[in-house]
């Protein structure tokens, strides 16, 4: 049931949804959503929880930190992602963000406040406000406090932040609080309170990851995470869009769109792109059309698949042209010198798959290009061009066969990579079952996998499907070595789905739920990857080499923290199985 709480100094109550996310963690989002108007990614005014209640730091070139230290008990009611409010003995802490640059909130009674950077120098007085500035690169965060309320704000001069103090005094605080609140209001809703909790925390991260039109593009956008990726990506924007497709369509569409528009004009298009424009020098796995397909299913705007098409068509053309070097029909993700990072291009940077730093045949790089090239054909037809449909479905169907025929490996019955001079690299990895997605696959090929997927000696682990087989040697929890991702899960169940496997996708998805709700209890965050084993919780796993401590989300030496498509792949799961 909803609830109603009143404002302290406010003299106005606000309903709260029932089932709100409740926990606080460390490393958790704080920010303006681009859902509710503009916001500046190339700021860097974006924060986190800090590891003690209620601090919050925030990520500038150089970071400062906002200290809250209530000196009554209190009890948390509601933590999303740019929201908080604390019910106390004395009145109630509540903040949220009024515009992208400027937080405002009510304080209860003797509630201590105070700004300062990280270095742990603390902010100068500057009548009335208190004020930060960096003085190298030039931005500037102020703080004033009047009796019960606050306001901090960002601003590029002194000026700036003391004139959005002002207009943050001016706004009615419990009408933004009640806007945050009603987003929540609107959900579909489970089967248990558990369920209805997740689900409004997955809304949550998907809401402070989506970013308004910036610099060269033209609409909203998504982002891995604000906190350290920042920018667009490729393949997590086609993730972020499926889930969106159960919430607002058109804005799904605007996530695929944003990334189609800056496309190269050799056609192709870059792993991570920058609303300044920048852009990275490879690409990652192509799944545009699928997801443009998907969000057609539900927004049926056919001017989105005419948009899109000539563009999946450069883009697909570019992969074969660049990515098969040996010329067999079969790509190859680049491989790059850095030893963590040998293939940052295939999205499973340092997967044991890339060890030798050899040009492979890709199993999972082949079958994205199958199953895009196979929508691509199914996106022409249905815009009446029937010979441009054929034609991509050919390819698509021979490619797939291609797959089937060269890097099936009999004798073990798996999918593996070809080194290029036609060997097997033999590392069991999760793109083994990516197969499952297309529509040609065998039954016996089917059920061979599944035994895979059974088997507590590969893959059937705790928290199943480990990126690397339990059993090979390089099995760890540093992120593709053997940890545990959502993504890679979502794509298992939608092939064990497309070949009848309902029960063993079911399974899947329950567990995948269970396991990433259990660690939002515990931290308040959802994850990027698991220990497949279960015997270090997330914050203790390693990526790219050993973490280190304290935690620093900068560095990105553990599992990052309100991951979008984490989020958003279990929204999916909640919404497209209720399990």
């Amino acid at each position: 049931m909803q609830s109603q709480i009143q404002l302290s100094g406010l003299l106005k109550e606000i309903t709260i949804p029932a089932n709100m996310p409740d926990v606080w963690g460390e490393g958790a989002l704080f920010a303006f959503s681009g859902m509710d108007g503009e916001t500046s990614a190339v700021s860097g005014f974006t924060a986190t929880f800090a590891s003690e209640p209620y601090n919050l730091l925030f990520h500038l070139p150089k970071r400062r930190l906002l200290e809250i230290h209530l000196s009554l008990p209190s009890q948390l009611r509601v933590v999303t992602n740019d929201l908080l409010l604390v019910q106390g003995e004395m009145g109630n802490l509540v903040m949220t963000y009024t515009a992208w640059h400027t937080l405002v909130g009510v304080l209860p009674f003797a509630t201590e406040m105070r700004l300062k950077c990280e270095d742990g120098t603390y902010s100068y007085f500057h009548r009335p406000c208190w004020v930060s500035l960096d003085e190298d690169k030039g931005d500037v965060v102020a703080l004033n406090r009047r009796e019960d309320r606050f306001v901090l704000a960002y601003g590029s001069s002194v000026e700036e932040a003391l004139a959005r103090i002002e207009e943050g005094f001016l706004q009615d605080i419990a009408a933004a609080v009640q806007a945050r609140l009603d987003t929540y209001h609107h959900l579909p809703r489970l089967g248990s309170p558990a369920k209805n909790r997740l689900l409004k925390k997955a809304w949550s991260v998907m809401r402070v990851n989506t970013l308004s039109a910036e610099g060269v593009i033209p609409q909203s956008w998504s982002t891995p995470d604000r906190v350290p990726h920042r920018w667009m990506w490729l393949w997590d924007s086609v993730f972020h869009s499926l889930a969106m497709n159960h919430f607002n369509p058109r804005l799904s569409w605007e996530y695929l769109k944003s990334v189609l528009d800056l496309q190269k004009p050799d056609g192709m298009i870059a792993h991570f792109m920058q609303p300044d424009g920048k852009t990275s020098g490879i690409t990652q796995p192509p799944l545009l059309a699928w997801g443009v397909w998907e969000n057609y299913r539900i927004f049926r705007d056919k001017r989105t698949l005419e948009y899109a098409l000539p563009r999946l068509e450069r883009y697909l053309e570019w992969d074969v042209r660049h990515r098969d070097q040996n010329q067999n029909g079969l790509l190859e993700w680049l491989i790059e010198g850095d030893i963590n990072c040998r293939s940052g291009e295939s999205g499973m940077d340092n997967s044991p798959r890339f060890d030798q730093a050899l040009l492979l045949d890709a199993v999972d790089f082949s079958t994205f290009a199958a199953q895009d090239m196979l929508y691509v054909g199914m996106i022409a037809a249905e815009l009446g061009q029937a010979e441009k449909s054929r034609a991509w479905l050919e390819r698509s169907s021979k490619l797939s066969a291609h797959i089937h025929s060269d890097l099936w490996d009999e004798s073990d019955g798996f999918y593996y990579d070809r080194i290029v001079d036609g060997g097997w690299s033999r590392v069991p990895a999760v793109s083994g079952f990516f197969p499952l997605l297309l529509p040609d696959l065998l039954p016996g090929r089917v059920e061979r996998l599944v035994k895979w997927l059974q088997d507590e000696n590969h893959f059937n682990a705790v928290f199943p499907v480990p990126s690397v087989s339990l059993s090979h040697r390089a099995w760890s929890t540093d992120m593709w070595r053997g940890a545990t991702w959502i993504n890679t899960n979502y794509l298992i169940i939608l092939g064990l789905r497309r070949h009848g496997r309902q029960k063993e996708a079911h399974d899947l998805a329950k567990k995948t739920i269970e396991f990433v709700s259990k660690y939002y209890n515990q931290y308040g965050v959802l994850f990027e990857f698991f220990d497949a084993r279960d015997q270090l919780p997330p914050v203790a796993c390693d990526r790219k080499g050993r973490r280190r401590e304290p935690y620093n989300i900068r560095l990105k030496m553990d599992s990052i923290r309100d991951y979008h498509w984490t989020a958003a792949l279990v929204a999916c799961l909640l919404l497209e199985e209720r399990v």
